[in-house]
């Protein structure tokens, strides 16, 4: 028995086949362009997203060596709040507008204005919308484009597209649907006050399920093309973030996991709907029903560690000339573990692309503070590292804060190969970081949800545990110095922004 799992990514798509005991039977990925017409602008044509996608099925299908007709199940996932708009005959009207698209900030505020202030928005939909969320590409659709918004009559997701051109069917999931900010979060459904808000027609919103429900079935058009059996279930999928996040078992509440990528995610599962308060966490439906995740988001975690290495430590001779093929960020990290916790006195602030969590500040910098004629290019390497370890603790703290008992955190990404910063990271957030043995992400997220969604797992927790094991556990130092050191150096570090927000926004006058 094989489930498909497909995650259309924001360069490239991915297609992996696995089978009922969560091996990975196949995986192919195709890549497809994305545009920048103007400044701050991103988009795609979704017609490169389906000729991606179908290539990317027919060619894991080709690679495993399996028919289509084995293929029970598909799930779907991908870049979450993109606008994709469509006429009555279902024709795309425009390139879709991305997540990363920072055109909308205007209607951000049309839409906090609207509602009555940000304390009715959280009472609405849980958060209040920045750029990436989809309803200001709305409206600035409608303001901007008014012969387009005059033919839309159905607004899907990018990989709700998808699921268009495999089944000719409108639906999403609540995963994904939480970040079009026209959601009611607690009781996952369309928020209809919301919607007359923002004048936005209902009949324009697909159909919104749980994420292991099917929704769809492949058509005979979408069979001949991809290879896929006429009639295969579509399941709801999610979003990438809690796709993934399903893909590294972290589906209970307790179990945080930290994407150390380019950016960096703290995702955390919560089993009761939070407290509306003011804070920079987002809190979204997650893809187990009744279940719900806080996340924070850092932009420049892992771009950190590689604007170091490109730039501070351009000329360091051990990563001109490695040794024993050691890759350049375990060089840099094996040097930063000669330096004492705190570096010396220095601190690093990693606010290179403003940031996101927690100060949704799009003018912030980055910073090296404290800096002497003591200080080696170790101990600059230390003060990054430990910048990115507690900028994701910012979040931590403020998921604490909102009654989260961290149990264990599942680290991902290429920062979470590490063993130095995994022990970095347990003794900075006082909880072992572990790592587990699925690596596909989202995509093996959504295989699985279509497995709970066909019958073969009872639920989506189920699944997890019939598959995902733990590999690797690090644990927090048992030293008290260790913890007082890191509570010192991270009380230095969260004094500085407050002190240093008034600088950065005057530099953002200079360049």
């Amino acid at each position: 028995m094989t489930l498909l799992g497909i995650d259309l990514g924001t360069t490239a798509v991915k297609a992996l086949l696995v089978n009922e005991r969560g091996e990975t039977l196949a995986s192919a990925t195709v890549e497809y362009p994305l545009s920048t017409p103007k400044p701050l602008w991103s988009e795609q044509d979704p017609a490169d997203w389906w000729r991606g996608t179908a290539e990317a099925i027919r060619q894991v299908l080709a690679k495993a060596g399996v028919s289509g007709r084995e293929v029970r199940g598909v799930g779907l996932s991908g870049q979450m709040h993109g606008l994709t708009l469509l006429d009555r005959e279902g024709h795309v009207l425009r390139p879709a507008i991305l997540w990363n698209d920072q055109r909308t900030a205007a209607q951000c505020e049309e839409i906090v204005q609207r509602a009555g202030g940000p304390a009715r928005l959280r009472e609405l939909i849980a958060n209040i919308p920045s750029p990436s969320y989809t309803a200001p590409k709305i409206l600035w659709v409608r303001e901007n484009e008014p012969e387009i918004y005059a033919r839309v009559a159905h607004v899907l997701l990018p990989k709700d597209y998808i699921r268009y051109k495999l089944s000719g069917e409108f639906a999403t999931e609540v995963g994904d649907a939480t970040g079009m900010a026209l959601l009611d979060v607690k009781q996952r459904r369309w928020s209809d006050e919301m919607l007359r808000l923002l004048d936005i027609p209902r009949e324009w919103l697909p159909l919104c399920e749980e994420s292991h429900v099917p929704t769809a079935q492949v058509s005979q058009v979408a069979a001949k093309e991809t290879g896929l059996a006429a009639g295969t279930p579509i399941v709801g999928g999610s979003g990438d973030q809690p796709a993934a996040a399903v893909g590294l078992g972290s589906v209970r509440e307790g179990i945080v996991n930290v994407t150390l990528g380019t950016s960096g995610v703290v995702f955390a599962s919560v089993e009761h709907y939070p407290p509306i308060r003011d804070t920079a966490i987002e809190v979204f439906c997650h893809a187990v029903p009744n279940t719900w995740f806080f996340m924070g988001v850092m932009l420049s975690a892992g771009g950190s560690l590689r604007w170091h290495r490109d730039v501070v430590a351009l000329g360091n001779p051990r990563l001109v000339n490695p040794r024993n093929d050691q890759e350049p960020y375990d060089v840099l990290l094996a040097e930063a573990e000669t330096v004492p916790i705190g570096a010396e006195g220095l601190t690093f602030l990693p606010y290179l692309t403003g940031e996101r969590t927690p100060h949704r500040d799009p003018l912030a910098r980055g910073a090296f503070v404290g800096l002497t004629l003591r200080h080696t290019q170790a101990h600059l390497a230390r003060a990054v590292v430990e910048g990115i370890s507690f900028g994701l603790r910012d979040s931590i703290e403020l998921m604490r804060e909102l009654g989260l008992q961290v149990k264990e955190v599942r680290a991902a990404g290429g920062g979470a190969k590490n063993a130095t910063w995994r022990q970095i990271l347990a003794d900075i957030f006082q909880a072992d970081i572990t790592l587990v043995n699925s690596t596909e992400g989202g995509a093996f997220g959504v295989a699985l949800l279509a497995g709970v969604g066909i019958g073969i797992w009872r639920d989506t927790r189920e699944a997890c545990d019939a598959v995902i094991r733990i590999t690797t556990r690090t644990a927090p130092s048992e030293h008290p110095a260790t913890h007082r050191a890191y509570d010192e150096a991270y009380s230095r570090f969260r004094d500085l922004y407050p002190r240093l927000k008034p600088a950065f926004a005057a530099l953002s006058q200079v360049a």
